[in-house]
């Protein structure tokens, strides 16, 4: 059984999904803070099987073992974390609170209890502001905000925790950006209050629940100046923890993997993916840039394949048709009747 914590949130619930289709049964943790139950609803439309939901906090020890207890528990997939980079410069204290503390929590019940796998959602944020792309699992690590700090130390906590006790089954990854959502349209990203990722507010901006979209910095050293990141679709990043999973006796020391397609866009080259994949306009301004965003960020994702056999299969057209179906049939996010 496999322990998935935040399991009700974006990526963890497009990963029920994966884990349904390669057979795993699993059991989902999560304190709704910033996730819906409905998304797990409509999970269970979409395989047609009852999802095992525990609300608590990962900080709580005594919430966490309730599910231990009921369950035997092999592996975990650490989802759970606060995630707004701009959030995290606000309210650092709670972010190291949350993401640390809660980690902490979840590998002293794991101990206690025995379960030594678990697969950690990590990011490249970690690489803070690359000098070269692509980029590799041996750059140097930094990072350039607290949000991208707690993910780091996190590493550092896990590689200790191995060192401590080889028998752990350790694996890093280290996302890129995740955008799209299932084919179905059922489930999808949906931040609370004003989005902090692209491609929600470039799908709001389309569905005219935002006036405009602000490109923030037009100024970088990029091919039309605003930022390039390596977008990936939310899909590909699911089948990665399955792969994570089902290579976890393999795992020698902690394995550390880059998940992202290795190709960078720009701001505004995802606009244009848009505006073709909806037949809409999205309406932008430019604004300052953002403390703590960097110029450029891509994977080389070619060791996820090597160690993982895993590839990025889905392209940046499929990610903005995924993302304009889940936005235009819930334009309200998971409160959109259906």
């Amino acid at each position: 059984m496999v322990l998935v914590t935040g399991g009700a949130g974006y990526i963890g619930s497009h990963t029920c999904i994966s884990l349904h289709e390669a057979g795993f049964d699993f059991v989902v943790f999560d304190n709704l803070c910033n996730s819906s139950q409905e998304s797990l609803a409509r999970v269970e439309k979409i395989i047609g099987k009852k999802i095992p939901f525990y609300q608590g906090d990962i900080r709580n020890k005594q919430d966490l073992q309730s599910v231990f207890d009921t369950y035997k528990i092999d592996s975990v997939i650490h989802f759970a974390g606060l995630k707004a980079v701009g959030e995290s410069v606000t309210i650092p204290l709670h972010y190291y609170d949350n993401n640390i503390s809660g980690t902490l929590v979840l590998c002293q019940v794991m101990q206690e209890n025995n379960c030594k796998k678990i697969v950690f959602s990590s990011s490249a944020t970690v690489y803070g502001d690359p000098h070269t792309t692509p980029i590799k699992e041996d750059f140097p690590l930094s990072a350039t905000n607290p949000y991208g700090r707690t993910k780091l130390f996190i590493e550092e906590i896990l590689r200790d925790l191995y060192v401590s006790d080889n028998e752990y089954k350790i694996i890093l990854l280290r996302y890129f950006n995740p955008v799209g959502a299932h084919k179905s349209g059922l489930i999808g990203e949906d931040p609370n209050g004003i989005p902090n990722n692209l491609m929600p507010f470039i799908s709001q901006t389309a569905v005219q629940k935002r006036e405009f979209l602000s490109v923030f910095g037009d100024d970088y050293d990029t091919h039309d100046g605003t930022g390039v990141r390596d977008y990936i679709h939310v899909v590909d990043l699911a089948l990665g923890h399955v792969k994570a999973l089902q290579n976890m006796d393999n795992v020698q020391n902690v394995l550390t993997v880059n998940l992202g397609t290795g190709k960078g866009y720009s701001v505004l080259d995802m606009v244009k993916a848009f505006e073709k994949a909806s037949g809409k306009k999205v309406p932008y301004k430019i604004a300052p840039r953002r403390a703590g965003d960097v110029a450029k960020c891509f994977a080389d994702p070619s060791y996820a394949f090597e160690v993982l056999g895993w590839r990025a299969q889905k392209g940046v057209e499929e990610m903005c048709e995924d993302s304009w179906r889940w936005q235009s049939q819930n334009p309200d996010g998971y409160d959109s009747k259906i």
